[in-house]
Order: structure tokens, then C-alpha cells, then sequence
């Protein structure tokens, strides 16, 4: 494999990484290049920028999308489904946050 492709290729399991445009990704999700501008409008995901001003997105851009997508499915305003997604976003990082401090508490309270 040339030099010049190991960088895109190590990059294609970083989920993170901007590897869709704003085609590819409505096509993936289902809808349309209108709603991944709302859902960036409304601050749910900051899509990258190409060279050339293109929107670019992660996989984990497409899945917070895509919840919110399911939340206007059924009947959630763009707005409030934005808002919703990232409310559970915040919990899930709590929750997470929360389990590692107990769990630290734990290791420090067996060393005494």
C-alpha cells in the first residue's frame, strides 16, 4: 500500500473521523441534506469543514443524527428532538463519569 494512503485507511475505523459527505451521509440516514443542516443549526452536531467549504461528517455524527431523526419520526419537533439527543448525551456522560468515581472510591477505600 503506498505511504500516502496508510493515513485515510487508519482512519476508517475512527469514528470520529469526517469520512461523509453531506450526500453520502442524508443517503445513509434517510433523509434529506435539509435536516443535517437543521440539526447543525441547532447546534446537535458541528459537522468539518473540506478545503473546499463542503460539510463532512463522522459515524458518531451520523448516529446522534439519527437518533434525532428517530425522535422526529415520531412526531418531536427538530428542535426539541435536537435538544432531547443532547440532554442523553450529557446523562450518558454523568452516568459514565459517575461509575468511574465510585469505582476509584472503591480501589482507594480497599488500599487503606
Amino acid at each position: 500500500m503506498p505511504a500516502e494512503n496508510a493515513p485515510v485507511a487508519g482512519n476508517l475505523d475512527d469514528d470520529d473521523y469526517p469520512a461523509y459527505t453531506m450526500g453520502r451521509a442524508a443517503d445513509v440516514l434517510g433523509t434529506t441534506p435539509a435536516f443535517l443542516r437543521a440539526v447543525g443549526e441547532a447546534e446537535l452536531i458541528a459537522p468539518l469543514r473540506s478545503e473546499g467549504g463542503h460539510r463532512r461528517y463522522s459515524r458518531r455524527q451520523l448516529r446522534t443524527a439519527a437518533r434525532a431523526r428517530e425522535l422526529v419520526d415520531q412526531g418531536t419537533p427538530i428542535e426539541a428532538a435536537c435538544r432531547i439527543v443532547s440532554l442523553e448525551d450529557q446523562l450518558d456522560d454523568a452516568l459514565r463519569l459517575n461509575r468511574e468515581l465510585r469505582r476509584k472510591l472503591d480501589e482507594d477505600g480497599a488500599n487503606i
